[in-house]
Parts: C-alpha cells; sequence; structure tokens
C-alpha cells in the first residue's frame, strides 16, 4: 500500500468516517491505505482529552446496545401478550 496519495478532500471524508464509527479496516481498504497512515492522522489530528477512536468506539458500542435493547423490549412485549 506504500506509496498512495491522499487529497486533502479525501483525509477530511475518511477521518469524518472513522469518527462518525465506520471501521478504519474498511476505510483503508476502501482508500487503499493503511490502516496505521489512518491511526498517524488521526493522532495528528486529535486535541481533545478524549480521542476519535475512542469515540468511534463508543459510538459503535452505544448502537450495539441499543439494538440490544430494542430486542428485549420487543421480546418482553411479545411474552407480556401470550400471558
Amino acid at each position: 500500500m506504500k506509496g498512495v496519495k491522499v487529497s486533502e478532500e479525501n483525509w477530511s471524508d475518511i477521518l469524518k468516517r472513522v469518527k462518525d464509527g465506520e471501521r478504519v479496516t474498511e476505510v483503508a481498504a476502501e482508500f487503499g491505505i493503511s490502516t496505521k497512515t489512518i491511526y498517524n492522522r488521526l493522532s495528528s489530528k486529535t486535541n481533545t482529552d478524549s480521542s476519535a477512536l475512542e469515540m468511534s468506539r463508543l459510538r459503535r458500542e452505544n448502537k450495539a446496545l441499543k439494538e440490544l435493547v430494542g430486542k428485549i423490549t420487543l421480546d418482553l412485549s411479545k411474552e407480556k401478550k401470550e400471558i
């Protein structure tokens, strides 16, 4: 993957997508760059206490938990109707 040039416009898209919760491996593959390149760019662009990667992980975890709560709520609702 050496030598792939990424425009600043694409970098903006890459970093936004990763910060919004997409997996680094998937975005890297799409743009033909290494995950290390993305991690390096993220670490150089992050100036807050919480890293962008941590926020991304938390967003994915939050989404998964919401889906689980929804499924449990639906299952309990079905059980209640059967009684």
